[in-house]
């Protein structure tokens, strides 16, 4: 509870903030009515307060922290509670040849909390690599260790392929297909897809709204969902957003 009220007040000191303009440091925050991760809410299909903080240098060095609330960690019924997402990632960014980018970097997820003896924390590390060409990017992600607390996943990856289209009158049109890969023994049959579509609007000051329709083909209930799960986390769901950057 004291982690919850934490973020909510750094989220609300962000909003607060003023624009950085000519500043290698930038804010976000957000508001959305679903927190999906690859598809998968992280809330119970409840809203999310988000926000972070960036460091972007002349090189393309970038790192930066973001947080969120969550429930997917009391929701499976494991004997741990953490209410709160915490990630922490560095990397370096850059474009080359014409309307080329890559993307490297290291990500780590940490889930403060509270585990029983025996139970794995769900803290997870990942490198990944992306390569983009105008509105169009396509991305390797692979994890260090054990995937969100599953046992023997080391070496899981997740391959999404992404585009965003902008539109006439400060609209955007976003698309989005990914691949979940289980390594190990750990999660037998757990592989899925998932897949989204959404259009956003700058409306300006820098607030942002945006509509997405995301959906899985994962088996209601076989990944992060309890035996006898009053909802499924990987449904189709639609989900608004309002953001706000600084």
């Amino acid at each position: 509870m004291q982690k919850s009220k934490l973020l909510v007040a750094l989220l609300g000191t962000l909003a607060a903030m003023p624009a950085m303009a000519d500043s290698p440091f930038s804010a976000n925050v957000a508001l959305t009515t679903d927190y999906l991760f690859r598809g998968m809410t992280q809330t119970g299909h409840k809203p999310a307060l988000q926000g972070g903080f960036d460091y972007a240098g002349p090189s393309g060095i970038y790192a930066g922290v973001w947080g969120s609330n969550i429930s997917w960690i009391q929701d499976t019924g494991a004997a741990a509670s953490a209410s709160v997402e915490l990630d922490t990632y560095l990397g370096i960014s850059n474009s080359f040849a014409t309307d080329f980018t890559y993307d490297v970097g290291f990500l780590r997820y940490n889930y403060p909390g509270t585990y029983f003896p025996g139970v794995p924390s769900a803290n997870t590390n990942e490198i990944y690599g992306a390569i983009g060409y105008k509105w169009v990017t396509l991305k390797y992600s692979r994890s260090l260790g054990d995937l969100f607390g599953l046992i023997d996943t080391k070496g899981s990856d997740y391959i999404d392929l992404s585009a965003s289209v902008p539109l006439p009158s400060d609209f955007s049109l976003g698309a989005h297909y990914g691949k979940q890969k289980f390594a190990g023994t750990g999660c037998i049959g757990c592989d899925y897809s998932d897949y989204n579509v959404s259009i956003g609007k700058d409306i300006g000051s820098g607030y942002s709204v945006s509509l997405m329709y995301s959906n899985t083909n994962e088996p209601a209930g076989t990944l992060w969902g309890p035996a006898g799960a009053t909802y499924d986390p990987g449904k189709g769901t639609a989900v608004l957003t309002l953001s706000k950057s600084m």
